[in-house]
């Protein structure tokens, strides 16, 4: 059996979570989509779309697709399902699992590859997170949470854009570009998102292609290393309303704890000094390391090397040959909560040949 894709969607509570899921549930899309709610999350959609008194814990809808609320954790969940579709009691094609508004996405990942059983059903697709533009800045300021949620993500949707200035969507934008430059962010209504730009995204494919914004890694480029924007940075969007920071833009009152930075460099790893150092900093801060990737040149093989990780799972994989006339380097983003940047890039510097 083909592995089922399986998206997960997170969000702040009022980001739209529940209006993409009644769109997705009720929309004629011809695809059998099966839908796993959090139980405990504020917004059930069983009120709205589904029949509300039943004890049933899966739910059939009229467009074929499913509904089905998390009544144990979610592993059990998850194999119950895979069970029923092939013994063909269920009939659907893909998985979309809703967090509650204050879930770390994390774990939720990682069920995909630390259980066995649950690795030979499902292939995570993406993670998706909804910012409500108009809460967001608050939201992003007080809760680490939703932080959290901006550095998992592989494509970030912006809800409510329409509620705020242009010029606060752009300051939005731009933080949350540098919390996480890999994923695309899009403005939108959610009668009108394509599913083509929900599903099959392949976040979590090992590829050669490692999307970062090429502009993010302009702002810095007379230095060796290009950097996120951290303590100096004094757009206004890092400054909380209220304050007056004329001039002091790099005294601001946040600077987030969620940050990225990238490393580059034209000159070869050496395997087992780079393995030794990555073991050593996923045992140390794996927790506080959101998402990890890279595409890597490495002594001693023709082809590229991609690698990623969620928390302390990591894994790589050879991709394809480095092609005659391309210029060999390595490339790596990291997202995460306070992450010693000068150790990890001091330790990669050290790590290659």
């Amino acid at each position: 059996m083909a592995l089922i894709p399986a998206t997960i969607l997170t969000g702040f509570l009022g980001s739209g979570k529940t209006t993409l899921l009644k769109r997705v549930l009720a929309e004629a899309h011809g695809q059998k989509i099966a839908v796993i709610e959090n139980e405990f999350g504020e917004e059930n959609i069983d009120s709205e779309i589904l029949v509300s008194d039943t004890n049933e814990q899966i739910i059939q809808m009229s467009n074929g697709c499913i509904c089905c609320t998390i009544r144990e954790d979610l592993r059990a969940t998850l194999r119950d399902l895979a069970e029923k579709k092939r013994k063909g009691e269920l009939d659907f094609e893909r998985v979309v699992i809703e967090t509650t508004g204050v879930a770390d996405p994390g774990p939720v990942a990682q069920t995909f590859f630390m259980d066995d059983e649950i690795a030979e059903s499902y292939l995570l697709d993406s993670i998706l997170t909804l910012v409500d533009a108009k809460h967001a800045a608050q939201q992003l300021n007080d809760r680490q949470e939703a932080r959290r949620q901006v550095g998992f993500a592989d494509q970030i949707f912006i809800s409510k854009a329409d509620l705020v200035s242009k010029e606060e969507l752009d300051a939005l934008m731009h933080r949350l570009k540098h919390m996480n430059p890999r994923a695309p962010q899009r403005a939108v209504h959610f009668g009108e998102v394509a599913l083509s730009e929900v599903f099959d995204l392949r976040g979590f494919n090992l590829n050669a292609k490692l999307d970062i914004d090429p502009d993010f890694l302009k702002e810095d480029d007379h230095d060796h290393h290009d950097h996120a924007h951290g303590e100096h940075c004094d757009h206004p969007s890092h400054a909380h309303e209220g304050h007056d920071h004329a001039g002091h833009g790099h005294h601001h009152h946040h600077d987030d704890d969620v940050k990225s930075f990238v490393f580059k460099s034209q000159r070869a790893f050496d395997a087992a000094k780079l393995e030794d150092f990555l073991g050593a900093i996923v045992n140390v801060y794996g927790p506080r390391m959101l998402r990890y990737k890279g595409v890597l040149f490495m002594q001693g093989t023709e082809r590229k090397v991609i690698f990623q990780g969620v928390h302390q799972l990591m894994g790589s994989d050879l991709g394809p040959p480095w092609a005659a006339d391309e210029v060999r380097n390595s490339k790596m983003v990291f997202i995460g909560i306070d992450l010693p940047k000068d150790i990890l890039l001091q330790g990669l510097e050290q790590s290659l040949v």
